[in-house]
């Protein structure tokens, strides 16, 4: 079988590209960085550089798949996040159809069902609608929640203001969290049987916690017990981020969704729709975040 991974090998793509190959099939992995050549060639795959907003590279880089892993690739400077988006996307159904392919696996996201109203989540909706469109294709857009890894932005916030927090938490509900790991075995998973058919769904959680416990389990690890999280008003969440240099628009994105964790918006349809929890917990990652807090 031939396939073709989208961004690069990052924390779920390389796991995924290892297994790919471990299996004896063909891989080839599109990155815009020249620099993750040599890494992509020494797990046996195949490298093409370029990016994913050229719609002539993405229909030639697809050429001859009969599968694709799709991704779109964060960023961190653009005017208009959900157009950049947009055009990724646009840009991976083209080349789908184009080269007549029958399997797509979607790293999408919690949230995604609401399609907008969620930030950065809106632009993966938008690709679950567009790939929902497609006839005579085969998807399963994987919707993984909270990662465990974005919980690293808060070693700034205790070594400064001694807290925890964000424009959410504070409530009942827990927020839900996934190590990539866990996310990257169901997509290896998905992608070596191609046993899905039609559009389906399917959630990938690794530990279900209240913010309150975020904040006892990571402060203990890190030797500062009884930290609390603090529940922060969209406003000061957004000038928190304009504060650390984030650009307006990405400012603005992370607040739209973390308004839409605190309203329950986001993982509404995730109680509803609940997966097997991965073996990851957040016992597991408070050694990695004491880890890097200390370093």
């Amino acid at each position: 079988m031939n396939y073709v991974i989208t961004g690069s090998i990052g924390h779920i793509s390389k796991p995924v590209v290892a297994q790919l190959i471990a299996a004896n099939h063909d891989v080839t992995v599109i990155t815009s960085n020249t620099d993750r050549v040599t890494d992509i060639e020494a797990l046996g795959a195949v490298a093409k550089v370029g990016s994913v907003k050229d719609i002539a590279f993405v229909t030639n880089a697809f050429a001859g798949a009969d599968a694709v892993y799709l991704m779109i690739p964060p960023t961190w400077k653009t005017d208009n996040w959900f157009a950049e988006q947009q055009l990724v996307a646009n840009n991976y159904v083209a080349a789908i159809t184009a080269n007549n392919i029958k399997y797509v696996v979607q790293l999408s996201s919690i949230g995604t069902h609401l399609r907008k109203g969620a930030g950065p989540i809106d632009g993966l909706g938008y690709l679950e609608e567009q790939l929902l469109g497609l006839q005579n294709v085969n998807t399963i857009a994987l919707r993984p929640s909270y990662f465990f890894y974005n919980l690293f932005s808060q070693i700034g916030l205790v070594k400064q203001a001694g807290i925890f927090g964000a424009n959410y938490g504070g409530t009942n509900e827990k927020l839900i969290l996934v190590d990539t790991n866990d996310i990257a075995a169901v997509a290896a998973e998905k992608l070596l049987d191609l046993s899905f058919s039609g559009f389906t769904t399917q959630y990938i959680a690794s530990d279900e916690v209240s913010t309150d416990d975020i904040a006892k389990v990571l402060g203990e690890a890190i030797g500062k017990p009884g930290t609390p999280w603090v529940t922060f008003t969209d406003e000061q969440a957004l000038q928190g981020m304009l504060g650390a240099g984030l650009d307006a628009e990405i400012a603005n994105g992370y607040a739209t969704m973390g308004a839409a964790i605190r309203s329950g918006a986001i993982q509404e349809d995730y109680w509803k729709n609940k997966p097997t929890l991965g073996k990851y917990k957040l016992a597991d990652f408070a050694k990695a975040f004491a880890a890097a807090y200390n370093a």
